[in-house]
C-alpha cells in the first residue's frame, strides 16, 4: 500500500534519495516526498520518470547502472533485504562465477508473506544482523564471513565453497576460525585445504 503524499512535492528530496540508489526510488520513497501515484504517473507520461517495475522507478536522466539489478531486487524488498550467497561471493570477488539470479536474504518474518517475486531474484529467509553486513555500492551484502557460512548451509558445490574459502583466507577477508559451518561441509571432501 502507497502512503500518500507527505506535503508539497519536492524534488531536491527525490532526487538525493534516487541518486543515492543508482537514479531509483519506490512509490513509498516518492511519498515521503510529497509525490502521489497520481503525479508519478504524470511525470512518467511526461517523461521525467520512468517505471522500472511495480513500485520502482528510475529518474530519466540517471542511465542504467551496471548493478541495476542488485539494486532493483534490494528496493523490491523494502530496502529490507541483503544481498547474499551466490550473488555475495561475486561481489566479494571471491568466485569467478557469475550467478544467473540475485540470491537476496529477507528477514524470517517475511517466510509467512505472500508476494510476487521478481523472475530473476532466489529468496532466503534468515534475520541478518548488522555486524553480518556490509555494502556494495548503494546496496547492502552479507560480509565474507556470514557469506561462505550461508553457501555452505545452502549446499554450494564443493569446489566453489573451497574456492571462495581459500581466497577469502588468502585475502585475509575471513580467519579459519570463522569457517566452522564451511569446514564441516567441506570434511567428506577433503576440507579447506591450504
Amino acid at each position: 500500500m502507497v502512503e500518500a503524499a507527505a506535503g508539497p512535492p519536492d524534488w531536491d528530496q527525490l532526487y538525493e534519495t534516487a541518486a543515492g540508489q543508482q537514479g531509483m526510488f519506490t512509490t513509498k520513497q516518492a511519498a515521503e516526498a510529497g509525490y502521489s501515484p497520481q503525479l508519478l504517473v504524470h511525470h512518467t507520461h511526461a517523461g521525467k520518470t520512468i517505471r522500472v517495475r511495480r513500485g520502482i522507478y528510475r529518474l530519466v536522466h540517471f542511465p542504467a547502472g551496471e548493478h541495476e539489478e542488485l539494486v532493483l531486487a534490494w528496493l523490491w524488498s523494502e530496502r529490507s533485504g541483503v544481498l547474499s550467497h551466490q550473488t555475495a561471493l561475486a561481489l566479494h570477488g571471491l568466485t569467478d562465477v557469475l550467478p544467473a539470479h540475485v540470491h537476496l536474504t529477507v528477514p524470517s518474518a517475511w517466510h509467512r508473506r505472500r508476494f510476487r517475486l521478481p523472475p530473476d531474484v532466489v529468496l532466503h529467509h534468515a534475520d541478518v544482523v548488522a555486524a553480518d553486513r556490509a555494502w556494495f555500492g548503494a546496496v547492502p551484502v552479507t560480509t565474507p564471513r556470514r557469506t561462505l557460512t550461508d553457501c555452505a548451509s545452502a549446499g554450494l558445490t564443493p569446489e566453489l565453497l573451497r574456492q571462495a574459502s581459500r581466497q577469502a583466507l588468502r585475502r585475509g577477508l575471513v580467519a579459519r576460525s570463522e569457517l566452522a559451518e564451511v569446514e564441516r561441509a567441506l570434511k567428506p571432501f577433503g576440507g579447506i585445504g591450504k
